[in-house]
């Protein structure tokens, strides 16, 4: 099992955690929600919580609890720049189907 992310993600969190000055990673997860059944969590961590897996990759710790991490596996994770819009995007092998929205997934 194993999530990675791009050279512009990793950049990116590493910048954030630095202005920040505090964290130990990033946080991933899923919640239920939207139509489709589960939306993406995201959110900076300040400390491992029992039962967190933790992956590294880029110098960046990605931190996912047990849960998520059968929904999150292979994930990769990048940032992009489209336009004005800029965000994160979740690259997941498990994905079977999205709404039209892009907020939600099931797999």
């Amino acid at each position: 099992m194993a999530l990675t992310m791009t050279e512009a993600a990793a950049g990116h969190v590493k910048a954030f955690l630095e202005s920040r000055g505090k964290g130990v990673g990033l946080r991933l997860g899923v919640k239920t929600s939207g139509c489709s059944g589960m939306a993406y969590v995201l959110e900076f961590a300040d400390q491992l919580e029992p039962g967190d897996q933790v992956f590294e990759d880029k110098g960046v710790k990605i931190i996912v609890d047990e849960k998520s991490l059968l929904y999150l596996d292979g994930t990769e994770l990048d940032f992009t720049k489209e336009g004005l819009n800029e965000g994160f995007k979740f690259n997941n092998p498990n994905v079977k189907d999205a709404c039209g929205c892009g907020e939600s997934f099931n797999v």
